[in-house]
């Protein structure tokens, strides 16, 4: 590898986050309704509040998601997401475990002073239909190349978890 490859992730579309935000701020204007005539039993607050954590935990995985960049250089690899930066160089792997994700493989990466995971690309279906892509769409490249730039062999599988290690 001469020049340094700089990939990212394929990105769902928004409306999920869109959605969370709206039934969130519907919930809490049908709060303020109901509470100028009644009085508003404990879990309904506690609902609303799980309505928000939800769309701000959706709306920072999206934020992250944009962010995503993985970099392979002659140097090594490095990974980044906004809130997560990680520097390897090739000698410095140590072990890379592939297993199964919901959507992919889920591929983890160990140096000995960072770590980073990414997830393979994989499809999203919805009442059998693919609503879209997750994960790199270049994931099985990323992976193989990784494992032959570090010389790391596989030296254990079980059931679904491969590990790959120096030999």
């Amino acid at each position: 590898m001469s020049e340094p490859q700089t990939f990212t992730p394929e990105l769902l579309p928004r409306q999920g986050e869109r959605n969370a935000w709206l039934l969130a701020l519907a919930a809490t204007i049908g709060l303020l309704l109901i509470r100028t005539w009644a009085i508003v039993p404990t879990w309904v607050w506690v609902f609303i509040g799980f309505l928000y954590f939800s769309a701000l935990s959706i709306s920072l995985g999206n934020w992250m998601d944009r962010r995503t960049r993985l970099t392979l250089s002659p140097e090594g690899v490095a990974y980044e997401n906004g809130l997560r930066h990680a520097r390897l160089m090739w000698e410095d792997i140590e072990q890379v475990r592939v297993s199964p994700a919901r959507w992919g493989r889920r591929v983890e990466v160990i140096g000995k002073r960072a770590h980073f995971s990414f997830e393979t690309l994989g499809e999203v279906h919805f009442r059998g239909q693919v609503r879209g892509y997750t994960g790199f769409a270049q994931g099985e490249a990323i992976l193989n190349s990784i494992l032959e730039t570090a010389g790391l062999r596989q030296t254990i599988r079980q059931d679904a978890l491969t590990i790959y290690t120096r030999s």
